[in-house]
């Protein structure tokens, strides 16, 4: 009789032994993602949505924009890097991941190689763990869907309206400013 392998709980611990070879290692509740590194296209969109996030988060005081390398971290068992989060930062020197406040907002930019766990695991852990809004970005649909806990999914292609939480207006990204004009105008 065939039996399954047990799969392999991953930690923390086992992440901190992994070479730096570019790739972006990530836990999932214990299951291990490899993500390559970003391409141009996928650094460039997360540059353009800094430029426009900055000026808002600071106006309303909703903290900082972080980058990938500022990571999530519950437990031994999961630690995320998204492409970009706004959080308040730590006041406290030294300060541990695990006791990084709660991001209002996480960005992660899908690509061929992530796109399937943007949707699926990391959509679902995000929701769990009470992070207020998740944007999955599609640079070749040129379009976010706005995750929310409680909503149905918006896929977005025109405009994006941000409120979070203290902020006295909204933000208005216009897509085209996200992705650039679409490759058939010049």
């Amino acid at each position: 009789m065939h039996m399954a392998n047990p799969t392999r709980r991953w930690t923390i611990a086992d992440l901190d032994s992994f070479p730096e070879d570019g790739n972006t290692y990530e836990l999932i509740r214990g299951q291990l993602f490899v993500t390559p590194p970003p391409t141009d296209p996928h650094e460039t969109i997360a540059a353009r949505l800094t430029r426009i996030l900055d000026p808002y988060v600071a106006a309303h005081g909703l903290g900082l924009v972080y980058h990938p390398r500022a990571v999530i971290q519950i437990d031994d068992d999961t630690q995320l890097e998204p492409d970009l989060m706004v959080r308040q930062p730590q006041d406290v020197p030294n300060a541990k991941w695990v006791d990084a406040p709660l991001p209002s907002l996480v960005v992660e930019i899908a690509s061929d190689s992530t796109r399937r766990r943007d949707r699926g695991h990391k959509r679902t852990f995000y929701l769990d763990v009470g992070v207020p809004e998740y944007w999955i970005v599609d640079g070749s649909d040129r379009t976010i869907r706005v995750v929310r806990r409680g909503e149905d999914d918006v896929v977005v292609r025109d405009v994006l309206a941000w409120r979070p939480r203290g902020a006295t207006t909204a933000l208005k990204v216009e897509l085209e400013a996200v992705f650039g004009p679409p490759a058939d105008q010049p």
